[in-house]
């Protein structure tokens, strides 16, 4: 039985400068970086205290034509969950990163800041609100 998720790549054309945004504008840690003889550079990070690692693949998208134009970075999208949206937006902010509104957006699901890193790879910052009761599940 699967336990957990362990890793996601996540491609990128250039993983120094994939690096360089993922540790120094979102702070997230450097995890593994080593090359078996034969093999692309395995090179991961993740936000402190956390199990799910990114894998910064050094490649290109192949997209598929099913997928709209607007999807980007062929329909990749990383969600990742903050106890204060709008406090991380503006330390986010001040860091050089440019975000999609000029501020967090607030919906039935949370509070939601949309950026993507320097690939296009489309990644959010969500603070979860409460659940609607129409979708909760019912056990």
């Amino acid at each position: 039985m699967i336990e957990k998720l362990t890793h996601v790549p996540i491609v990128v054309s250039d993983q120094e400068k994939a690096l360089k945004f993922y540790t120094e504008v979102l702070g997230f840690e450097k995890r593994a970086d080593y090359r078996n003889p034969g093999n692309p550079r395995w090179l991961t990070v993740a936000p402190k205290g956390t199990d799910v690692e990114l894998i910064l693949f050094e490649g290109k998208y192949k997209l598929d034509p099913r997928v709209p134009p607007e999807a980007g970075s062929g329909g990749n999208h990383f969600v990742f969950r903050t106890n204060d949206c709008r406090k991380d937006f503006e330390i986010f902010k001040a860091r050089g990163l440019k975000f999609k509104d000029p501020a967090p957006v607030e919906a039935n699901y949370g509070i939601a800041a949309y950026f993507t890193d320097p690939d296009g790879n489309h990644l959010t910052l969500l603070q979860p609100g409460p659940v609607p009761a129409q979708s909760q599940r019912k056990a």
